[in-house]
């Protein structure tokens, strides 16, 4: 397990492994990087990794004229006060945020505060004990000023915006995750800048930060394309016109080539509206890059619920091309996760089987789970392709991603860059729990039974007997798990075409408000399409887990909330 002392178990303390080499002009970072050890900032723990939050920091220290923010969630307080020292000296800084996370937890009042769900009031927990540094409990006006990181930059008067800046409710998510330092430095991540994707929560002590990675890229000519699109979400900053433009919003630009040195890089920007044929959006980019593997393909994925990469990959397979696949394991056995076509099983809701889905026909059972420390999550999204292409960005593997989210698609064209990733890899699958884990095989068994009108799926598995290569499922892996609201809201996936507003009607089946489709909730009694979309989006920022939290989205009242009581589940 990554970060812990070998030495407090009573063995020795393994040998380090040696740096790998870097590019001069793209270095990759990971915040478990085994050859690597920093003393994080916050609970003062010594642990393996690559310190991002100081990696960000450093870059941001060399400014000289600009320094441009786009990402989900900002709570690094150590980032906050690099930008407002660059600010501070005269350099242009500019923020843009998803709204859901761009209000300073500090200014929450306690009657909102004993209204939130139990994934909010975690966060805010974590954001007291970041902020407390005394360690009395209380937080004072002087910790807020320097452990806010949003009150940080507000005092610093950093302009800063949201996905709500061009006048809607927010785009689907505003989830990339990069900076551009003076039109030269670009870093992407798959990071968010909060304690839990960089370091560890302070309310899981063993923990050591989702698993992410990092690139550092030293390019003129990327970094004016980053640039292009993020004037295109900020447009005339705060307090302008309502010209910022997020999500489908935005105008479409195919993936675009760049010479970083010698090394070839791709990046196109999510998302692709779906009139765009699939094969020029991001998810097309991804799917075009698999293609070419000729060796191996090597993924490292929080969440994989697209069908049309599932199927290439597929095809890749059956050419000879040995397939290897980690998932987060809160995602890894949902119905709509590619890892059961690749395992062979189907898992159904409610016995309504997810349309197009194509368990493989010759499974694989070099697919599962890492086993990480409590509290951690695997949050990268990266796949290898031949030991020598690099897909890695903010970006999914989802639909949601491709067709509404702000986010960002990398391909690296390096050995020595996929050199990085493939060390990553092995570590998270070292220990892995692969195959179809018993109590998944039991799942697919009773609702054979239970849904006799389910196609039978292609895996042959006695119950409880592993697949041939596969690990016993470890019982340590159910506390590891995380709960369903630590969850990242951008993966509520739709599961299943649309059916016609007349058959929804005459259904007797409650409506899931986690996995139905637009059309679906439009025809509930009392809500349309204008406030479907705004569920949908809700659902996005922050799964429903009781009828309550309906009552958070705009347009829902009391009335419609008894109305709608017997007709919905979450």
């Amino acid at each position: 397990m990554s970060g812990l002392c070998a030495c407090q178990q009573g063995y020795s303390q393994p040998v380090r492994p040696a740096p790998l080499p870097q590019d001069d002009l793209i270095q990759v970072y990971t915040n478990h990087e085994p050859s690597a050890r920093y003393r994080e900032p916050y609970r003062g723990q010594t642990r393996d990794g690559d310190d991002l939050e100081a990696k960000i920091v450093e870059a941001i220290a060399t400014a000289q004229s600009t320094v441009d923010v786009a990402v989900q969630e900002f709570r690094l307080p150590k980032i906050a006060a690099a930008l407002a020292d660059r600010h501070a000296a005269g350099v242009n800084v500019r923020v843009i945020l998803e709204n859901t996370y761009s209000r300073p937890f500090s200014s929450f009042t306690p009657a909102e505060i004993a209204t939130q769900t139990d994934r909010d009031r975690g966060r805010y927990d974590e954001f007291r004990q970041l902020v407390d540094q005394n360690h009395d409990g209380q937080i004072s006006p002087e910790e807020i000023n320097q452990g806010d990181a949003l009150v940080m930059l507000d005092r610093a008067h950093i302009p800063r915006i949201d996905d709500t800046a061009d006048g809607s409710a927010g785009s689907a998510l505003m989830h990339d995750k990069f900076v551009i330092v003076d039109h030269r430095i670009v870093i992407v991540t798959s990071a968010n800048f909060t304690t839990s994707d960089v370091h560890g929560d302070f309310k899981s002590p063993a923990s050591r930060g989702n698993a992410n990675n990092m690139l550092k890229i030293n390019s003129p000519e990327l970094a004016a394309l980053f640039t292009q699109q993020f004037n295109t979400m900020w447009g005339d900053g705060p307090g302008g016109k309502l010209d910022s433009k997020f999500g489908v919003k935005k105008p479409f630009h195919p993936a675009q080539t760049v010479m970083v040195g010698t090394t070839k890089v791709e990046v196109q920007f999510s998302p692709t509206r779906p009139s765009i044929p699939w094969e020029q959006s991001s998810n097309g980019l991804i799917g075009k890059t698999l293609s070419a593997a000729t060796k191996s393909v090597d993924l490292a994925l929080f969440v994989f619920s697209e069908q049309k990469l599932v199927n290439l990959l597929e095809t890749v397979h059956q050419n000879g091309v040995d397939v290897r696949a980690l998932i987060e394991p809160g995602f890894a056995y949902r119905s709509y996760s590619e890892a059961l076509d690749m395992l062979g099983i189907a898992l159904a809701d409610d016995c309504k089987a997810e349309p197009d889905n194509r368990p493989w026909q010759a499974p694989i059972s070099t697919v599962g789970v890492p086993r990480l420390p409590p509290g951690d999550l695997l949050h990268n999204k990266f796949g290898i392709v031949d030991q020598a292409i690099v897909i890695t960005g903010s970006h999914n593997w989802t639909d949601a991603a491709n067709t509404g989210n702000d986010e960002t698609v990398l391909v690296v064209h390096s050995p020595i860059v996929a050199a990085h990733y493939q060390r990553e890899f092995e570590r998270l699958y070292t220990n892995a729990i692969l195959g179809i884990p018993p109590a998944i095989q039991k799942k697919v068994n009773a609702q054979r039974q239970q849904c006799p009108s389910r196609p039978a799926t292609t895996a042959s598995v006695t119950p409880g007997k592993p697949m041939q290569g596969q690990q016993t499922q470890n019982p340590q892996i159910q506390s590891q798990r995380p709960k369903r609201h630590r969850i990242e809201a951008s993966q509520s996936v739709v599961l299943s075409k649309p059916r016609t507003k007349s058959t929804i009607q005459h259904s007797e089946q409650p409506v899931n408000l986690n996995t139905a489709t637009q059309a679906e909730l439009d025809a509930l009694p009392g809500v349309g399409p204008g406030l479907a979309k705004r569920i949908v989006t809700a659902r996005q920022q922050h799964p429903f887990t009781s009828l309550e939290d309906l009552n958070r989205v705009p347009g829902v009242g009391p009335k419609l909330l008894k109305r709608l009581e017997s007709r919905v589940t979450w």
